[in-house]
């Protein structure tokens, strides 16, 4: 029972960065109908904004805010540069925008800074354990599962409770119709960008923190999970994303502490058949948005 519940809570800590990820890729479809597959690079941004502070020496807390306002930085330098001038483009465009933007990205980090890890110096207290009576719980876990439920609190109380994030949920119900009602279509879109990337540069913190380096590839992976979580909790769906994010970080933490050995390498594959069993099921997801365009 004890080795399951230290389980859980992996499954938490992982769910919760799909979580965030996800509902970051969820806020821009929402609103602009794109699937921004450079969301991946706006955390590697992050990282390396982390370690930068690292190295010069600045403590934990101002390496934190370096990686989250990068992340940030970036979501909205990627919006302003390049997705700005492709609004209203196809889907397909908008594809082949991110996708160029990803890969450009990637070969300036493998390029201009290194393509192997870079370590990052964290305090040892972060490495550590506690008990909880016969449970060891891991310190990173434990904070990697509070700070995403703070920011996911800190999410719903910016979308339900100011002014930006009531014009950001009426956007993705009927955005022509918020520009009609003289809403600037340039600064929802540019607060989504700058929610998807905070949403990113905390994920960035957490994964480095787990994995103590950063790389150029850092972020594909997370991203490329988040991304099934997305469709797998319903297209467009900010609650959908959330549950769909907590649901495929615990289908791969318990595949990987249940199956046998024989069947470890096996782990994503099975996470892929378990979220295409649920989509025959429910295709529109487990939480399917009240508007969307699934094509």
């Amino acid at each position: 029972m004890d080795y399951v519940i230290q389980q859980a809570v992996n499954a938490l800590s992982l769910g919760g960065i799909y979580a965030m990820l996800a509902l970051g890729l969820a806020i821009v479809f929402s609103i602009v109908r794109l699937i921004n597959f450079a969301h991946g690079e706006i955390m590697t941004v992050g990282g390396y904004g982390v370690f930068a502070a690292t190295v010069f020496g600045l403590p934990i807390p101002l390496a934190v805010a370096t990686g989250i306002f990068a992340a940030v930085f970036a979501a909205v330098a990627m919006e302003r540069v390049a997705f700005r001038a492709m609004r209203g483009a196809s889907v397909v465009s908008l594809l082949i925008t991110s996708f160029a933007i990803s890969e450009i990205l990637k070969v300036l980090f493998q390029n201009g800074i290194s393509a192997r890890p870079k370590p990052i110096a964290l305090p040892a207290s972060l490495s550590g354990t506690y008990q909880i009576g016969e449970i060891t719980v891991g310190v990173i876990p434990t904070i990697s599962v509070g700070t995403t439920l703070l920011a996911l609190l800190g999410l719903s109380h910016f979308l339900r409770r100011t002014e930006t994030g009531m014009a950001m949920r009426a956007a993705a119900e009927d955005f022509e119709m918020l520009r009609l009602l003289g809403v600037r279509a340039d600064r929802v879109v540019a607060a989504a960008f700058a929610l998807s990337g905070l949403l990113a540069g905390i994920a960035a913190v957490v994964w480095t923190a787990q994995r103590g380096s950063v790389d150029p590839l850092m972020g594909f992976y997370p991203v490329l999970k988040a991304f099934i979580a997305t469709v797998l909790g319903g297209l467009g769906s900010l609650s959908g994303a959330i549950l769909g994010g907590f649901f495929v970080g615990a289908v791969e933490v318990f595949s990987q502490a249940f199956l046998p050995d024989s069947l470890s390498p096996y782990r994503d594959a099975i996470v892929l058949t378990t979220v295409i069993a649920v989509l025959l099921v429910r295709p529109d997801g487990l939480v399917p948005a009240a508007k969307v365009d699934r094509s």
